[in-house]
């Protein structure tokens, strides 16, 4: 891949947006590339916990200015190809079947900050700056905003995604955008240590299970979704996962994941 690395460290992958002289900016082809690698960490049997992260100063500066022009001169039809194609990489990462966080080294802007909101955990440096500033440009954040009105609520996606302020790391953990914020000499080492955390102590089927019912639950009434949950409950007693882990509880033993 030109624009994409992807490695392994232990049971942890790595994602890395590898274009700092564009500050990591999105293009049709990076989408094209993130996708790719978010196949390949998903189907890894050796990868447990994704991290996507950064080269250069900035994370994610939204869409290349390149990218930006090129747009104007495409159809609708062309246009919606390109949407769907960003709108199936966000989807892709929130509905990935293992934990997904975000390393933030530096600022995410409009659709880099779309990044961050669909990853399940975000860990970011105080430097960092976050905002949806589409409506700036005459554009809109349509795709983020289907996932931001699940993470944070309506009051706060109509302050962000309305005004396209920019907001500080300190605001963007106050709004739950990202978890913690860090220094950025300690933000690697947190992030792994994090990483390892959920690897060593948390089945991965079970992770995978919970984070698929937290994405399918909220469209569902009480009922179906009471329903949804008895199902999904007796799908996991029956796992192989459900039984070590409290054939180990009832031992008295830690279970190894």
């Amino acid at each position: 891949m030109e624009f994409i690395e992807y490695g392994k460290k232990g049971q942890i992958g790595y994602i890395t947006l590898n274009r700092p002289e564009k500050r990591n900016a999105l293009s049709f082809e990076v989408v094209t590339e993130l996708k790719e690698a978010f196949t390949e960490a998903s189907q890894d049997d050796g990868v447990k916990v994704v991290v996507l992260r950064a080269n250069g100063k900035a994370f994610c500066a939204g869409a290349d200015l390149g990218y930006l022009q090129q747009l104007q001169a495409n159809t609708y039809e062309e246009n919606l190809e390109d949407s769907n194609h960003l709108k199936e990489l966000f989807y892709q990462i929130y509905t990935l079947d293992k934990v997904v966080i975000a390393q933030v080294q530096g600022h995410a802007i409009a659709g880099g900050c779309g990044l961050v909101s669909v990853c399940d955990f975000a860990f970011t440096v105080p430097e960092a700056k976050f905002g949806y500033t589409e409506v700036r440009i005459g554009f809109i954040p349509a795709i983020v905003k289907v996932f931001l009105l699940r993470k944070i609520g309506e009051m706060r996606s109509k302050e962000l995604l309305l005004t396209g302020e920019l907001i500080t790391a300190d605001e963007a953990r106050a709004y739950e955008i990202v978890n913690k914020v860090v220094s950025a000499s300690e933000l690697e080492e947190v992030v792994e240590e994090f990483a390892k955390m959920l690897i060593s102590k948390n089945s991965k089927q079970s992770m995978a299970f919970t984070k698929q019912m937290i994405a399918e639950v909220q469209a569902m009434s009480l009922e179906e979704g009471l329903q949804y949950a008895a199902e999904m409950n007796a799908k996991a007693r029956a796992s192989e996962d459900c039984q070590r882990g409290i054939a180990a509880f009832l031992s008295k033993e830690e279970v190894k994941w």
